[in-house]
């Protein structure tokens, strides 16, 4: 009678592969060496990060303020001259 469905699945074969592996061994006598204590690290990388947001944050700010007073330099210098008999109105919006 012959064999149906998969065979190679109850063969002695493939199980052989499991059984030859060599086991892992760990020693629990022996503690494991002290790690440091990373929360400090942390810290001190979020402090690093709040850091280089405020310096980019200034840079920013300070090259739209720069950009502001060069503009408002820029448009009062070509305001037309007060000589002309009528009141000019400098509505600066």
């Amino acid at each position: 009678m012959p064999k149906r469905g998969v065979s190679w699945t109850y063969d002695a074969e493939p199980m052989q592969f499991f059984l030859t592996q060599k086991p892992i061994v760990v020693d629990l006598a022996r503690p494991s060496p002290d790690s440091h204590d990373i929360s400090i690290d942390v810290v001190l990388g979020m402090f690093a990060m709040a850091g280089v947001f405020l310096l980019v944050a200034l840079a920013g700010s300070l090259i739209v303020a720069g950009g502001m007073i060069l503009y408002k330099r820029w448009r009062d210098s070509s305001t037309p001259p007060q000589t002309e008999p009528h009141t000019h109105i400098r509505l600066q919006i």
